[in-house]
């Protein structure tokens, strides 16, 4: 097997987590060897990753209603002014926000998003157009990416969703809001996005619903009109509690902001339940990518090799199909010239002519069914290419089904697609037993060694 060579994304890694992170530098070398089985079965191409598929930053989402306390948590908490994110009720962005070191906010397009595999919307371009054609070419109307100079974006993304309005949101925003929950590793959710029934507010509960065993929601109560104390707090949570509980939501932890205004330092006490929070997004963003690593190994056996078998048999059976269907007219036009001549089976039982005629009909059949195969190989390849396109895969299904088109597959039954044989399976074996070996790891790591991984972020020196 042609060894693979380490992709330029993966090489980066390897050097952003060679300090500071040992656990990730070994989910990095266990992706390595997960591209070299991907390489060997021709799922990859050498200069593409696995890894990619997955965006390798802590990454915080922020969801609102219609009021504006979102925008002025985010302008407080990143201490960004020049922010003014999301104040518009009716805005339709998902604005990712990233550390920078100039003192001015830049914009970016949202191609920028789409186009870099660090990102958690790389490629979200052609998902977006399976969901609604059309709307592929238009990723900059609901995504761009802001340049912040706060020290609370280091070594982590902000992503600010649009707000949870009260009117019908579209089918592309309902995928974004799945896509952005489902990658993030802690989601702040201000109670405002509950208060009025709608059909955005059941796509956000069940969402939720779905994701609660994680530990990745907070939510946030703006209660800055209040004038709190430890009773009244508890009975705010408490209340909250119920609402959400009502709705089938029951697990997540709640904080109360009071008016900042009224902190002669905000950002430190104000702040400090959100601080504690989001200290542990690196470590969720650890068990992350290992989650990652080990659904990758799965998908394999569980998905990718159980559609090329389905591909290889609806091609067999329409290529064999096929073939009948040329025999039978074959076969009824010898029985009409029989009937109007009588000397087909008079040629076929003399001892020189028959053989003559059998070595001629096998001579014409065998090309015949080898370009039949190849023929209906091409429709399995474009099934292939839309399952691929459906499951979200990387996976070049296409090419592995394709590895199979070879003349003795065609002629011969094999079991299993090529490539896919004991060894192969052997080494996703291991590969899972070392990932589920990571996840231990990370728990004596960061029960043991937590503090190792503050300071600078192995991602501080990759700015836009």
């Amino acid at each position: 097997m042609t060894e693979k060579a380490a992709s330029k994304y993966l090489l980066n890694l390897e050097k952003q987590f060679a300090n500071d992170n040992p656990i990730l530098l070994k989910a990095v070398k266990l992706f390595q060897e997960l591209d070299q089985i991907h390489y060997g079965l021709g799922l990859l191409n050498a200069d593409e990753t696995t890894a990619s598929k997955y965006s390798w930053w802590p990454i915080v989402s922020i969801i609102g209603g219609n009021s504006t306390s979102k925008s002025k948590f985010i302008n407080s908490y990143l201490n960004a002014e020049q922010l003014l994110s999301g104040v518009q009720a009716s805005s339709h962005k998902f604005t990712v926000l990233l550390h920078s070191t100039q003192p001015t906010s830049a914009t970016l397009l949202g191609t920028a998003l789409d186009v870099d595999p660090r990102y958690p919307y790389y490629h979200i371009s052609s998902k977006i157009e399976r969901q609604q054609a059309g709307e592929g070419s238009r990723v900059n109307a609901y995504l761009e990416l802001k340049t912040i100079q706060s020290e609370r974006l280091k070594g982590k993304l902000f992503i600010d969703a649009p707000n949870n309005v009260t009117s019908a949101t579209s089918p592309v925003i309902s995928l974004l809001n799945k896509h952005t929950i489902e990658n993030s590793d802690l989601v702040l959710i201000f109670s405002d996005a509950f208060e009025q029934e709608s059909v955005a507010l059941n796509e956000l509960v069940a969402q939720i619903i779905d994701y609660q065993d994680s530990n990745k929601f907070v939510y946030l109560i703006d209660e800055s009109s209040a004038n709190l104390s430890t009773s009244n707090t508890n009975a705010i949570i408490s209340l909250w509690q119920r609402k959400l509980s009502d709705l089938g939501i029951n697990s997540g932890q709640f904080i109360v902001l009071p008016n900042a205004a009224n902190s002669t330092l905000p950002g430190t006490d104000y702040f400090a339940q959100i601080d504690q929070r989001l200290a542990n997004v690196e470590h969720d963003r650890s068990y992350r990518i290992v989650e990652s690593l080990e659904k990758s190994i799965r998908d394999i056996e569980s998905v990718v090799i159980p559609e090329i078998k389905r591909g290889i048999v609806a091609w067999r059976e329409r290529s064999i199909l096929t073939t009948v269907a040329v025999l039978s007219i074959l076969a009824a036009l010898a029985v009409f010239v029989e009937i109007e001549t009588g000397m087909i089976l008079e040629f076929l039982i003399d001892p020189v002519i028959g053989p003559v005629i059998l070595a001629v009909f096998i001579a014409v059949m065998l090309p015949t069914h080898l370009l039949i195969c190849k023929i209906q190989a091409k429709s399995v390849v474009q099934m292939l290419n839309a399952r691929q396109k459906e499951l979200h895969l990387l996976d070049n299904l296409a090419n592995l089904f394709e590895k199979n088109v070879t003349a003795n597959r065609m002629l011969l039954p094999f079991a299993e697609p090529s490539g896919w044989n004991k060894k192969t399976r052997e080494g996703l074996a291991q590969l899972t037993e070392r990932a589920n070996g990571l996840v231990q790891a990370l728990n004596d790591y960061f029960s043991g060694h937590s503090s190792s991984l503050t300071g600078k972020s192995p991602y501080d020196d990759e700015l836009m």
